[in-house]
């Protein structure tokens, strides 16, 4: 499964590589059934028994998602690997002929995996496909994401921001959980994938609270001229920093309100 678009010339060279390594596996492996000619469709999925598995031997398969055509098969590929929840938005269309030369699927996974040089070639096909996407990704990515984000593992009870420090980074919990305390008082929790310390980075100010990690914790560093770069040009980023906040609002206006009936009772 390739992106569409053009490519560099060494992830060609790795996509030829790829298309060689399924009819070497498949050559001593008898079909399950005479070759099957597919005229054009746009749904080609259901046509494709789901116990097989396909060398696609003349044509090419369009990958959708939505009405948006962004990846291909071509001669070589096995086709049917991906048969998963995951790719129910994703429709197989083609505009020309296909002949797909069929395989039991668990004859085709028992035959590779009973030679070692085959299932490493299999390991290797997989690897394959994750690379190039992943490279593709990478160049789709705006620049500011590709970044000097640093990633940090903290012990339970390390002080992750201080009240009145300078504000240099945003952070964001990866895994673990925090508790924010102002003048040593809790205020809030800051739980998995929130993003906090971004406010001094808006006003210039000095940090207005300390957050303490609870558990054992990985935070990602964010140098505060980068994330205010990406606020500007990615609107998710933003949109999840107004949640972020909203929350902690929240969290304060439950914790406030208990004292102004506590004060208006004396």
């Amino acid at each position: 499964m390739y992106l569409l678009g053009e490519q560099s010339a060494r992830t060609d060279a790795m996509i030829n590589r790829l298309q060689s390594l399924p009819v070497q596996w498949l050559r001593d492996l008898a079909p399950c059934g005479p070759v099957l000619q597919v005229d054009a469709t746009d749904d080609l999925l259901p046509l494709l028994p789901a116990e097989q598995l396909f060398l696609l031997i003349d044509g090419v398969i369009n990958g959708c998602i939505g009405a948006r055509p962004l990846f291909y098969w071509q001669e070589g590929d096995l086709i049917g690997l991906q048969q998963d929840d995951v790719w129910a938005d994703c429709h197989w269309c083609c505009d020309a002929p296909l002949r797909l030369q069929p395989y039991r699927r668990e004859e085709v996974f028992r035959h590779l995996f009973a030679d070692a040089g085959r299932a490493q070639q299999f390991v290797e096909y997989l690897q394959g496909h994750l690379a190039i996407l992943a490279h593709a990704v990478a160049e789709l990515k705006p620049r500011e994401f590709r970044s000097s984000n640093g990633f940090k593992r903290v012990a339970a009870g390390e002080i992750l921001i201080r009240q009145g420090d300078v504000a240099d980074h945003v952070f964001v919990i990866i895994d673990g959980h925090a508790e924010a305390f102002v003048d040593g008082h809790k205020v809030g929790d800051v739980p998995r994938d929130e993003i906090f310390g971004a406010m001094a980075i808006f006003t210039g100010e000095p940090r207005n609270a300390t957050v303490i990690a609870r558990v054992s914790s990985t935070v990602m560093m964010i140098p505060g001229d980068q994330f205010l770069s990406m606020t500007r040009t990615n609107p998710k980023i933003a949109h999840s920093l107004i949640e972020s906040m909203a929350r902690r609002i929240g969290q304060l206006n439950r914790q406030i309100a208990p004292s102004t009936v506590a004060e208006g009772q004396r």
